[in-house]
């Protein structure tokens, strides 16, 4: 009898990537990523490569730029180019029940509230 075991693939450093992002501690964040950057090969190696949120947008080219509230529905009518906003991500956190929207905007800057860049920069290790 064969040892099941001794079958399984070793997993590639991208393979993982994808799974753990796939989690559920994780959805938002591949929300925001997935908005960013669409070279999964690139964007795995730059997030292995990083210790922070901040970090990890200023390697993709893009700056962080806080406000002290985001309105969703008041960024969805400012979606296009001339307001300005790419991309708008109304993450909501069941477990801890905080919305954390994050806006991803033309001019390479990416808008948190200080709450949700907190939240997201809990991805990395200390």
């Amino acid at each position: 009898m064969a040892n099941p075991s001794a079958n399984t693939a070793v997993e590639t450093s991208q393979q993982r990537f994808e799974r753990v992002l796939s989690r559920e501690p994780f959805k938002g964040l591949k929300a925001i990523l997935d908005s960013l950057c669409r070279e999964r090969a690139s964007l795995c190696d730059e997030v292995n490569g990083t210790h922070s949120y901040e970090e990890l947008l200023g390697r993709l080219g893009y700056r962080l730029t806080m406000t002290r509230q985001i309105h969703v529905a008041d960024s969805y009518s400012r979606t296009g180019s001339s307001g300005g906003i790419r991309a708008v991500l109304p993450y909501f956190d069941i477990p801890t029940q905080s919305a954390l929207p994050t806006l991803v905007n033309f001019d390479s800057t990416v808008t948190a509230t200080p709450k949700s860049a907190a939240f997201f920069n809990g991805c990395w290790p200390s």
